[in-house]
């Protein structure tokens, strides 16, 4: 049953340094080419303060807000890369997240999904990772991010699904899960199969959108 649309749906996106690019920059296309549609739709970058950040290879991005300035949002997205393994710690950004309304959607796209686990929000919960290592993760001290979540946070259940979601909790599994995260959100905002479908084929992205559909698990 398709739920009722949430005017101006507002997702906010975590910017820190050394982000996974894909990982941030996937959601917010969706949303972009999603506003063709529905101009009240709204994607923007969240960061500690209002400096420019640094993403991966070099990629700058200028933050809408600070935490200070406490925009108000539906959805906070956590991308993953080697900057999340920076800011797992980060005590500001856990009083941050803590300090959202039960109502805010809280989504992370591959090892952004750690910072929840480190949180103790994952407990009793379902979340995912990336399950693919990389040339580090492959090497005989390596860990793949799906096996380092389930150390993280041993109380969650830890699935190989590419998108999971449960309930206020929504976790994507590897870098370019972001479209599928995207798209997901639009579903949770109650745009129904047919908007979305119709997103995807702008965005030349039908097929890996109808090969994906079903890789979504509900906790």
């Amino acid at each position: 049953m398709t739920r009722a649309i949430k005017p101006g749906f507002r997702l906010g996106i975590f910017i820190c340094k050394d982000l996974e690019i894909v990982d941030f920059a996937a959601p917010y296309g969706v949303f972009s080419v999603a506003r063709r549609f529905d101009p009240e739709l709204e994607a923007f970058f969240i960061a500690e303060s209002l400096r420019p950040v640094q993403a991966q290879a070099g990629f700058t991005v200028l933050p809408n807000y600070s935490f200070n300035d406490r925009p108000a949002m539906d959805a906070f997205l956590i991308p993953g890369g080697f900057g999340t393994r920076q800011e797992i710690n980060n005590l500001r950004l856990h009083d941050f997240i803590r300090s959202l309304p039960d109502e805010t959607l809280l989504v992370s796209v591959c090892t952004g999904s750690w910072i929840y686990g480190r949180m103790g929000l994952l407990d009793g919960k379902t979340a995912t990772n990336r399950k693919e290592p990389d040339r580090v993760e492959q090497s005989p001290t390596g860990k793949t991010p799906i096996d380092r979540l389930a150390e993280i946070a041993p109380k969650c259940r830890i699935s190989r699904a590419r998108v999971v979601d449960s309930g206020r909790i929504v976790t994507g599994g590897g870098i370019s899960s972001g479209m599928e995260i995207g798209f997901h959100l639009l579903r949770r905002a109650g745009y129904g199969e047919d908007f979305i479908a119709e997103v995807a084929r702008v965005m030349e992205y039908s097929k890996a959108y109808a090969l994906y559909a079903d890789d979504i698990e509900k906790a």
